[in-house]
């Protein structure tokens, strides 16, 4: 699905919320390695589970021609500083439910630009009849989980011991959701 492009002004930082498009492959498969290397709070460490230029591309293909799916990129200067992606599924019993996801480089954190994302897919979601927006977030994100409950998500559930840190320790993953149903 492809959205309006949105302009934003936070702290004399100027950034475009806009469609995914195939060009930004590239930019998106570097951007997605640096992340995972800048933050805990993602799935993965740096490197790992790769998608490359050709890889994104598809994903962006598949993501624009799917009434179920959203891919968001955050451009500053022409350069991607972060994203954002609503994957929804085909399955009749699951299509009214979306999984959100969102990043953003570190040298770009306190700009409003995660929520600005999370907007603008919040947004999508309504106008399209989504009726459920779910995701994952670490505990010790309380930033995060802040923003999530501003925005109507609540805890639907905790995995326990979910995800391993390189202090050795493990930590929960608090599953989230946001409900629109009439």
């Amino acid at each position: 699905m492809i959205v309006m492009q949105k302009e934003c002004l936070v702290n004399h930082l100027r950034y475009l919320i806009r469609s995914a498009m195939e060009k930004d492959a590239k930019q998106l498969s570097e951007v997605r390695v640096q992340i995972d290397g800048e933050t805990e709070n993602m799935d993965r460490e740096k490197g790992e589970a790769y998608i490359d230029e050709h890889g994104f591309k598809q994903i962006i293909k598949n993501d624009t021609e799917s009434p179920n799916n959203l891919f968001l990129v955050a451009e500053v200067d022409g350069k991607v500083v972060g994203f954002s992606r609503c994957v929804g599924s085909q399955l009749k019993r699951s299509s009214h439910k979306v999984e959100f996801g969102v990043c953003v480089l570190k040298e770009y954190w306190g700009y409003g630009i995660g929520r600005s994302l999370l907007e603008e897919s919040l947004q999508w979601a309504d106008a399209n009849s989504i009726k459920k927006v779910t995701l994952n977030v670490l505990e010790t994100n309380e930033k995060a989980r802040r923003l999530y409950e501003k925005y109507g998500f609540e805890v639907e559930g905790v995995l326990k011991k979910d995800k391993l840190h390189s202090d050795g320790k493990y930590y929960n993953t608090i599953l989230m959701g946001r409900f629109n149903v009439d």
